[in-house]
């Protein structure tokens, strides 16, 4: 199954893994509704979505860029019936957009508690809700969140718990939702990486040096592709984690999504401890927590905010 005419909705699509999805997708033949703050360059980051429009078309799909603050409701509503107005249909909802801020609860401000939830958890509801009445029209409906697996080790939500609950509660929707629109044949998934992904974002927190442990975005796209070509009434309702998912699929070189192939790679955060890498991926020694106390290691970076 391919994604030729399909009709696919991405927040955060202006750059880094977004803009990976959205060539994949594309690629199919995919029309791809590109949602996105980002309409002009920004000062750090590189990336708008009408370059990722014309990322696109090149690729060979159909691009529709909408101005998009995923935390505005009406501006949700509107961007859902202008794709569904120039497509014609929606097929797949994919919520890349997403908030981070590290620090501990007592240093967590509400106004960054209110970021975190509006534009992780309440976007992903919202996308949902609204294009609802779209998906049961499809033949094969997808939702995709950019969220973890299910993981109640105390470590994810010592000294990060505002940032850790609102990405949890894109798993708990998935999980809810799988079951609620079984029926209508609505597939809901989530979708996390094992390792650090390269972006302009992440080399900003993490710097150059950490690079040559990241993995090329396409390790997220081409898992992304895969799970929303699956069957939507038989592969609904799981967590997935990227090399897992792509080796348990017939991919075996793993290694091509490696910046660096060969180097070992930096663990990501929320991959539960159980969670064993396929064949021949090895890690580096995690460097934030102590998984025994949950205490952070010297060094360890919490405390870095950004939105992708």
């Amino acid at each position: 199954m391919n994604l030729k005419n399909k009709t696919v909705f991405i927040s955060g699509a202006s750059r880094g893994i977004g803009l990976a999805i959205a060539e994949r997708f594309a690629a199919d033949g995919a029309n791809i509704v590109i949602a996105a703050k980002s309409d002009t360059a920004h000062t750090f980051l590189p990336g708008t979505i009408y370059e990722t429009a014309e990322a696109v078309e090149k690729a060979g799909g159909n691009a529709l860029p909408i101005k998009l603050d995923v935390r505005s409701e009406e501006g949700i509503r509107a961007a859902i019936e202008q794709a569904v107005q120039h497509f014609g249909a929606i097929d797949i909802i994919v919520h890349n957009a997403g908030a981070y801020w590290l620090k501990p609860t007592a240093d967590f401000s509400a106004k960054r508690h209110d970021l975190v939830f509006d534009i992780n958890e309440r976007a992903y509801f919202l996308l949902a809700k609204a294009a609802y009445p779209h998906l049961v029209n499809s033949d094969n409906p997808h939702i995709l969140g950019l969220a973890p697996p299910l993981d109640l080790n105390p470590v994810w939500f010592m000294n990060s718990s505002a940032y850790t609950v609102s990405k949890f509660a894109i798993s708990l929707y998935t999980l809810g939702w799988a079951a609620e629109w079984k029926d209508e044949g609505i597939a809901v998934n989530t979708l996390w990486p094992r390792c650090g992904i390269y972006s302009p974002s992440a080399v900003i927190h993490g710097g150059e040096d950490l690079v040559k442990e990241f993995r090329k975005p396409e390790i997220l796209a081409d898992a992304a592709h895969g799970i929303v070509t699956k069957p939507s009434r038989e592969f609904s309702g799981n967590f997935c984690i990227d090399d897992t998912f792509l080796y348990e699929n017939g991919v075996t070189d793993l290694n091509q999504y490696a910046m660096q192939p060969g180097h070992p790679l930096v663990p990501d955060y929320m991959v539960p401890q159980d969670s064993a890498p396929p064949p021949g991926v090895e890690l580096t020694k995690n460097r934030l927590y102590d998984f025994t106390t949950g205490e952070l290691l010297p060094g360890a970076q919490v405390g870095m905010a950004g939105k992708s």
